[in-house]
């Protein structure tokens, strides 16, 4: 069984065909799909899903690229989302340096604001870490949390070892799949087993083999793609993959232990 622990199966992209989708991962052996909100709006999509179907697990938080139209009371309403909905961690957060048009310093309250309520809640957190992974380890340092992801690692060996030492694990995807992108396939390679974990990013993020004839714009990523992200793995490590998917599995059910405990699982 895998666990894909970063899938945004709320997105207008499944509404035609969800249940599919997630039958679909199902018979690929996918047997929990972490499902993260990003801003307040879609709390109750996340919360409806997840009841809607075995399997699917919620995490709630406001994404860095959403802090623009968030509100103060929007934390309180996250606050409250944590303890109703029995949430499995605190995400997608954290910082995004990536676009020129931006609000760094709203980034960080809000981000400052959720990793406290994951402090308070006893919860992991989903971590967004897109060209800002040393101001993410920064924060990380003075809130102490029970661990999380940094969601698609795209970082330095060293940075990976200090996400490690903090009790993250990396998450690993699509990315990986791509020959040319060699800083990623060499972390996935050379990584402890032990810190990885997978996920699809489902809709976005899709791997190679999902590119169009111009090799350029993926098809829509779905969840059922993970077995095959982690043949990639277990082919760039040269070990079975029956050992990429017990480790990985293990991996992610130490960051979200609330999973063994939850009828919902699908193991």
């Amino acid at each position: 069984m895998l666990i894909d622990t970063h899938c945004h199966l709320d997105a207008a992209e499944f509404d035609a065909d969800r249940e599919a989708v997630i039958g679909a991962a199902r018979r690929a052996g996918v047997g929990a799909v972490i499902v993260p909100a990003v801003e307040r709006a879609n709390f109750g999509a996340v919360a409806s899903l997840c009841r809607e179907y075995a399997g699917c697990f919620p995490a709630y938080g406001i994404h860095p690229l959403y802090v623009d139209r968030a509100e103060d009371e929007d934390l309180a309403a996250l606050q409250a989302t944590l303890v109703r909905e029995r949430a499995l961690a605190v995400g997608e957060i954290g910082l995004d340096r990536y676009l020129a048009e931006r609000d760094d310093a709203r980034q960080e309250r809000f981000f400052t604001a959720q990793l406290k309520l994951a402090r308070e809640a006893g919860l992991p957190v989903l971590l967004h870490v897109r060209r800002a992974v040393d101001a993410v380890l920064g924060h990380l340092r003075r809130i102490a949390l029970p661990g999380g992801i940094a969601h698609a690692f795209n970082g330095s060996r060293q940075q990976a070892d200090e996400f490690i030492k903090l009790g993250f694990k990396l998450g690993f995807g699509g990315a990986m799949t791509f020959p040319r992108a060699l800083r990623i396939r060499a972390l996935a390679t050379e990584l402890p087993l032990s810190a990885i974990v997978l996920e699809t990013d489902a809709p976005d993020m899709a791997p190679a083999w999902m590119l169009d004839a111009d090799q350029k714009l993926g098809a829509r990523n779905t969840p059922n793609q993970l077995p095959r992200i982690a043949e990639t793995l277990a082919g760039l490590r040269q070990i079975p993959l029956s050992a990429v998917v017990e480790a990985t599995t293990a991996n992610a059910m130490a960051i979200f232990p609330r999973l063994a405990d939850s009828p919902e699982f699908l193991n």
